[in-house]
Parts: structure tokens; sequence; C-alpha cells
């Protein structure tokens, strides 16, 4: 399956609690690189909540959405794992896991209140987490004069290009982060701006971070 150009996922690990009809959820969220490592962290979670009522997870891994799932863990069907699960897939988040942890506080809330609270669990963890954009660029090596560096600099940060750090030999050599498919037109901009002196290389692709 082809690279997406870009995908959302979650920013970093996140943990929130909300008390509803005095029952807990505490709920944790985090990326996750695989079916396996989602796993691993819904295990984890487990084993710290060993003696809770439930332990509630959905997950989505694969940078298309490829591989969902969900457990209602003792929750009548349908109405944990899943509310989970479409949270996720609402804010269309990939390489995302995401466990809410139940402690029963004696007032049982009905199929629909089990759906709402569990929903809200995950909203609320989500929004703690933070949403990133991961879009895919490739690496430009661009080599010019000592003289043009201003110039070059100005115009790659007004143009908001990622770079990491410039070296410095008997020329000056940068790295630029191009969003895959503007690869031409920066060429172009740049021999523009150098008067055809400086010289571009395309090297590898990867994914840059950016907020939603």
């Amino acid at each position: 399956m082809t690279q997406p150009l870009q995908y959302r996922t979650v920013k970093q690990y996140g943990e929130t609690e909300i008390i509803i009809q005095k029952s807990r959820f505490i709920t944790y969220v985090n990326r996750v690189e695989s079916e396996e490592e989602a796993a691993n962290f819904v295990q984890e979670i487990t084993r710290r909540h060993w003696n809770a009522t439930h332990n509630c997870y959905a997950w989505v891994v694969g940078r298309n959405g490829e591989v969902q799932r969900s457990s209602d863990d003792g929750e009548p069907a349908g109405t944990a794992g899943r509310p989970i699960l479409e949270v996720i897939r609402a804010r269309n988040l990939v390489d995302t896991a995401v466990v809410v942890t139940r402690y029963f506080g004696g007032i049982k809330l009905g199929a629909g209140g089990l759906i709402r609270a569990y929903s809200q669990s995950a909203s609320a963890g989500l929004d703690e987490a933070g949403v990133v954009i991961r879009q895919l660029h490739r690496a430009m090596e661009v080599t010019l004069d000592y003289s043009q560096m201003g110039k070059v600099e100005h115009a790659l940060r007004t143009a908001g290009y990622d770079t990491d750090p410039p070296r410095f030999t008997d020329k000056v050599r940068w790295t630029v982060w191009i969003p895959v498919g503007e690869e031409k037109s920066f060429i172009k901009r740049f021999a523009e701006i150098t008067g055809g002196q400086g010289t571009v290389t395309e090297g590898a692709i990867d994914y840059r971070e950016r907020e939603d």
C-alpha cells in the first residue's frame, strides 16, 4: 500500500480522569507504530489497573488505518470499545491507542449512558494528548556560496520550510525538507534566488510533524 502524503495522529501521551455517576473513568492515550505496540500498551494499563471493573480499549494502526480493534472488556456489547473506536475514527486519527479504565461507582448507566461515558472519556483523553499532522517530505540537499547565505536563509524562513543545521565547508551545505510534490517548484525558486549558481540534490523521503 502506498504511503499517504499526510496523516493525523496523537502528539503525545495523554491521561485524564472524569467522574460520571460516581464511576471513575480514567483514559490513557498513546501513539503506537504497530499492532504489537498497541497491544503492549493495553496490557500495561490493564496490569496497572488489575482491580478495575473494566479496561476497555480501541486502536487504529497503520498510516492508512488498516488495522482497527476494540474491546468492551465485559461491558454490554457495543457500549465501550466501539464508542472509543468511533471517537478515534471521527478525528481521522491513525497509529493511536486509547484505553478507558472504569471503576464502578454503584450506579448503573444503561447502554446509552455507557456509550456517552466512554465517548466522553475518549474525547477528553485525545484532547489532552493533542494532534499532529505528519506530512511526507523530501530532503533536498542544497549547496551555495557564503555570499548567498543571507538571501537564501530569508527565502527559506519566509516559505516556512523545515531545515537541518547548515554545514560549513568550502561552501554552505543545507538540508531543506520540502513537501513531496513541491520539489520542482522548489528547485526552480532556488535557481532564481542563487542566479543558477547553487545546486540541489534530491534525497530521501520521511515524515515531518506540524501542529494540527
